[in-house]
């Protein structure tokens, strides 16, 4: 079963210009491939971008797919991952396999060790769960940044992201112009698979996958960050599910200030439930003042 695109919204799209002719030609690729399947667009990406294409893969049961995929097409398709320094040990055994198996040597990008030295420092080690915007600027380090510099490098780059898995992912096309990223190329050739269709052919071609999809996990990120989720959460419910009402972003797939989370300033500025039910209730009942009681009329 194949997750659909919502009619109704635009196309996702990060936001940077772009010449019109670039956006253009990615639109034309984004509707031919729409209805292709993904080995084809892996295929045309390999050999239009190679060796100015990598794939991103952070542990997902997708991007375990896609290098399979790509591996078969090309003996020497690149894989990077973003090591923010929290990752589960169970992650680096995964691209154990990953070398071991496919004979591919992930190049690890690692943020700025002084720029996670001055956040730590600052605010501790576990300042994700303090405020969104910590937390923020936690994934900014660790995961913006050193993406932004991996990808200055490239021409295009390949992402597990699939419709299905958030409401901020809806709309994805299976070609973009990466317009947060210098107007690069971006692939998401899962886009319209559903879960169900990963791990079957997860389970058809013995794809190594991540230790913790054993146990109970539907998601995977930094350790402090990632839980399993529980019967009938949804499959991100597990990233971040100390916060309410926000995107479980962290910027790397979309500008942040597009999602539509409030920033803690904005949620405290906010006027609360309880503040906007009693405003409510005092303009139903206010009580008369003392010179507007009605006066006694004498029989």
């Amino acid at each position: 079963m194949m997750a659909d695109r919502d009619p109704v919204q635009p196309l996702h799209e990060p936001a940077l210009p772009v010449l019109d002719e670039e956006a253009v030609w990615v639109h034309d690729a984004a509707e031919r491939f729409e209805d292709a399947n993904a080995e084809e667009l892996l295929a045309w990406a390999i050999e239009t971008f190679h060796p100015k294409l990598a794939i991103s893969a952070a542990g997902g049961v997708d991007g375990m797919v896609l290098i399979d995929m790509a591996a078969k097409i090309s003996s020497d398709i690149r894989v990077f991952t973003l090591d923010t320094g929290r990752l589960p040990p169970e992650t680096y055994q995964l691209f154990e396999e990953i070398r071991e198996r496919y004979g591919i040597r992930v190049e690890f990008e690692q943020p700025d060790g002084e720029a996670v030295s001055e956040l730590v420092t600052e605010h501790g080690p576990n300042l994700m769960y303090t405020s969104l915007d910590l937390r923020l600027a936690c994934c900014n380090i660790r995961k913006v940044e050193p993406l932004k510099r991996k990808l200055a490098t490239l021409d295009a780059w390949i992402a597990g992201l699939r419709r299905e898995q958030w409401k901020s992912r809806r709309n994805i096309a299976k070609v973009e112009l990466d317009r947060d990223h210098g107007g690069i190329v971006k692939l998401n050739p899962l886009a319209d698979w559903a879960l169900d269709a990963v791990w079957a052919y997860v389970r058809e071609h013995d794809v190594p996958y991540h230790e913790l999809f054993d146990h109970g996990y539907t998601s995977i990120g930094c350790a402090p960050c990632t839980r399993a989720v529980l019967p009938g959460e949804s499959e991100r419910a597990g990233r971040w599910w100390w916060e309410q009402d926000t995107d479980k972003e962290c910027g790397i797939h979309c500008s942040v200030g597009l999602l539509g989370s409030k920033t803690d300033s904005e949620r405290a500025a906010a006027p609360s439930v309880t503040d906007l039910v009693a405003v409510e209730a005092s303009e139903i009942a206010t009580p008369l003042a003392r010179d507007d009681e009605p006066e006694e009329v004498e029989a």
